[in-house]
């Protein structure tokens, strides 16, 4: 190769052609158009409807039943948390009957619709009040917030226990064999070595399933619960606004969409040492 032939610069690859413009394309530009023009036309309604006074006047209330509605969903996952330990050892565990009878909470609560769960605890147990009465439980269950607390913890614990149960069996059989040449105990094993790195791997799960939590926990307007929703509800039938429930929307987006963002600073936090 000449002196000169080295000189002459690299050209670039030719551009490649435009993709063709297929139906498949033009139906998502129609559909992608028709959603625009759906929130835009939701915002300008919005604007030009607005009330000052009715935002004044029931702002406190959907405050309210945002507090209501936050301590529901936090209440319940903090203590589906507590509970969905032993069921998910049960999950793994070599004994027929504690696995069996895991098996068994885990596939009702997961295979039935959440608001069928509280209809049953709520109106179900109502029924047996006298046998209630008589074991010193009605005045616990004939409370709509105690109701909705209990079936939402019952709920998401068979949820967070497959979660859990998922993660620790991801757990390579290395890290157990390191702890035993360690001379590690079984317990302090898995609550030192397998159980802090299942967590992090049931991390974003477990955003998924607050997340679901937050919009599933709506449900409980419908027993008398005045959360979120409940409020909204109220607020309607007095004013026939159907911004009122444009409000709530807002909130349950801004709720799901701060989660969101914490999770996701969480999980870069917590998995920056696997990066390097």
């Amino acid at each position: 190769m000449s002196i000169a032939e080295t000189m002459i610069p690299p050209q670039a690859p030719p551009p490649a052609p435009p993709r063709p413009y297929t139906f498949s394309r033009f139906f998502g530009s129609v559909a992608l158009g028709i959603w625009l023009a759906l929130g835009v036309g939701i915002f300008l309604t919005v604007v030009n409807g607005w009330d000052p006074e009715k935002f004044s006047r029931y702002a406190p209330n959907f405050l309210s039943g945002l507090g209501v509605t936050l301590t529901l969903v936090t209440a319940s996952i903090l203590m589906g948390a507590v509970v969905s330990l032993p069921v998910a050892l049960g999950r793994m565990s070599k004994n027929r009957l504690w696995g069996w009878l895991a098996y068994a909470y885990v596939y009702f609560f997961r295979g039935t619709p959440l608001i069928t769960q509280l209809f049953l605890i709520y109106y179900g147990l109502g029924s047996f009040r006298p046998q209630l009465e008589t074991v010193g439980l009605w005045w616990f269950f004939r409370d709509a917030w105690n109701c909705a607390l209990f079936t939402f913890t019952l709920n998401t614990a068979a949820y967070q226990a497959e979660i859990l149960r998922g993660a620790i069996e991801s757990v390579p059989r290395g890290q157990r064999e390191g702890a035993a040449a360690l001379g590690l105990p079984d317990r302090i094993a898995f609550f030192k070595v397998i159980l802090p790195q299942a967590m992090i791997v049931a991390l974003r799960p477990y955003g998924n399933e607050i997340i679901l939590m937050i919009k599933g926990s709506a449900i409980v307007a419908i027993v008398t619960v005045f959360d979120l929703m409940g409020e909204t509800r109220r607020a309607f039938s007095r004013t026939f606004d159907y911004q009122m429930y444009i409000w709530a929307a807002i909130l349950y987006l801004l709720m799901v969409e701060l989660l969101r963002n914490v999770w996701g600073w969480l999980e870069a936090r917590l998995t920056r040492h696997l990066k390097r």
